[in-house]
């Protein structure tokens, strides 16, 4: 298994470390779909329990990363297609609405914290890093809506695609296209035009979608 072995037998927080570790293995591909998350190895690789490693693996199927497979158990879990395209479907509907309903209430705090995640994300060349300021500019923007639970729906569905559109970014070459978009974005916010960064939102949101899309589909 490529994870690199850690001992956090006397940390308290070896969940999260866990966690942490397998999330970042597995959007950055050197986890592939399919692979089994074998409980006993990943407690001998940051030596541990077992307890730890299989709260981390439930935490990990709860954010869609990993499925349980009859007879393999725990696995990377992996999304077709017509998934994918569902997935962002229902984003585009949902972060439309929400950020149209968050720039009436958005204040110069709220602008200056995404920029800076603005900044962050013309400056990395981290795919893992990009991945996630892309959500921080995101979710800092739409939080003014006061809609948690539409909040939280949203990160669902990001933690659904998150690597698969970290990797085709890097592979299409497309980052600056998606840096220029978000600021487009934050200036319609600034600007205090709601349906302006709505319709930002939607074009961003089906444009990754087709780059996404396209890239998977010429890997297959």
């Amino acid at each position: 298994m490529k994870l690199q072995p850690i001992d956090i037998s006397k940390t308290a927080s070896a969940a999260s470390i866990v966690f942490e570790a397998l999330r970042k293995a597995i959007i950055e591909g050197e986890l592939i779909e399919g692979t089994p998350l074998r409980q006993d190895e990943i407690a001998r690789l940051f030596n541990t329990s077992r307890i730890p490693v299989r709260e981390a693996i439930s935490r990990l199927e709860e954010k869609g990363l990993v499925t349980s497979q009859r007879f393999k158990g725990a696995v990377v879990a992996g999304l077709n297609l017509d998934e994918l395209r569902e997935i962002f479907e229902y984003r585009a509907l949902v972060e439309t609405e929400v950020i149209r309903r968050a720039v009436p209430n958005m204040d110069q705090a709220t602008l200056d914290e995404a920029k800076a995640y603005f900044h962050g994300l013309n400056t990395t060349s981290d795919p893992l890093a990009w991945g996630d300021l892309n959500r921080g500019f995101h979710e800092r923007l739409y939080r003014a809506a006061g809609l948690p639970y539409h909040e939280e729906a949203i990160g669902k569905a990001m933690d659904r695609v998150d690597r698969y559109l970290r990797a085709a970014l890097v592979r299409s070459g497309n980052v600056a296209k998606s840096n220029a978009e978000h600021l487009a974005i934050w200036e319609a916010c600034a600007q205090g035009d709601a349906d302006l960064a709505a319709d930002l939102t939607r074009e961003h949101i089906n444009l990754s979608c087709e780059g996404l899309l396209l890239n998977m589909t010429r890997r297959g």
